[in-house]
């Protein structure tokens, strides 16, 4: 996978959340997972592509660092929302399979510069 493809898909990923957590409830409760996971779906995306500018191996490694966590913490705010039956599982479960493999992706990409492979040859 190349870094525009996944540059596309992370925006994706953030659309669609924003999308899901503007159907919320507009009460104390939903408000506050709304900016949640808003803000941790839309800086995977963001951190993303910092990331691919990234000027050294431990500027991307620094950065690809934080858009695990971002969109893991999109996944934990999903699998909230089914926990507490603001969303049925079923209409959340295409969303967190897609911040299940944007993670693994993620990781894979840190784990291939952590062995010494060069930053050029992470997603081609």
């Amino acid at each position: 996978m190349k870094n525009d493809d996944l540059k596309i898909r992370t925006k994706i990923f953030a659309h669609r959340c924003v999308k899901l957590a503007l159907s919320l409830p507009n009460d104390a409760l939903g408000n506050h997972k709304k900016k949640q996971l808003i803000r941790c779906s839309t800086s995977t995306a963001a951190n993303y592509r910092a990331a691919c500018l990234a000027h050294s191996k431990a500027a991307f490694t620094s950065k690809i660092s934080i858009v695990i966590e971002e969109v893991d913490e999109s996944d934990f705010w999903m699998e909230f929302l089914t926990d507490e039956n603001f969303k049925p599982k079923e209409l959340v479960e295409k969303l967190m399979n897609e911040a299940q493999e944007l993670t693994s992706i993620f990781v894979s990409s840190r784990k291939t510069l952590q062995t010494g492979n060069d930053l050029k040859n992470i997603h081609q």
